[in-house]
């Protein structure tokens, strides 16, 4: 049996790391990720992630388990993504500044022909920005990959005034609840050999 990862997110990888599944296989999703209009911000992570995980699903075997996530940003009923220009880096950030939003990751894990995917959520807290510390962020290089323009376990740290819910969450991979999800599916991440 392999563990495999559909995502070349690094955090991704060391989140898994710290689980303790130190020994997996990494095959992304090469498909677009594209989704029907109008999903909650739940569903669509949800929706993304499960269609991550099928894709990767077939290029293994039935009793090797699959992992895939997404994660978005909301606030105001805006989903962020990951910013495509510094200038949309610089408006995801002015949009967080001095107020809460939600993260929302999705994660799909299956084994053969059992599929189940979760979501969770986390609130965070931005104290209020000034323009030049949001250029001076920007120029870190550290928003352009990730959802919402910021990363909590780097630089953007500085941001984050606080959290309500998983960490883990906000870097892209809720862990406790992977580890149950993986727990269901006969995977134990308390087992060592």
């Amino acid at each position: 049996m392999k563990i495999v990862l559909a995502s070349q997110s690094p955090r991704r990888r060391e989140l898994l790391a710290r689980m303790g599944i130190e020994t997996f296989e990494i095959y992304p999703a090469t498909g677009e990720e594209q989704a029907p209009a109008g999903l909650s911000p739940a569903r669509l992570v949800e929706y993304l992630s499960a269609d991550k995980a099928r894709q990767v699903a077939g290029h293994f075997a039935p009793e090797d388990i699959i992992i895939a996530a997404d994660t978005v940003v909301s606030v105001d009923d805006r989903v962020l993504g990951k910013p495509h220009s510094r200038q949309q880096a610089v408006e995801m950030l002015a949009l967080l500044s001095g107020r809460s939003h939600a993260v929302y990751t999705g994660v799909t894990v299956c084994r053969g022909a059992e599929i189940r995917t979760e979501h969770e959520c986390t609130r965070v807290r931005f104290r209020p920005l000034t323009p030049a510390e949001m250029e001076a962020y920007v120029n870190t290089g550290e928003p352009m990959d990730k959802a919402g323009g910021y990363g909590i376990q780097g630089f953007g740290c500085l941001l984050v005034e606080g959290i309500e819910g998983d960490y883990y969450n906000v870097m892209g991979l809720p862990v406790c609840r992977l580890g149950q999800m993986l727990h269901r599916l006969g995977f134990d991440v308390w087992k060592r050999e």
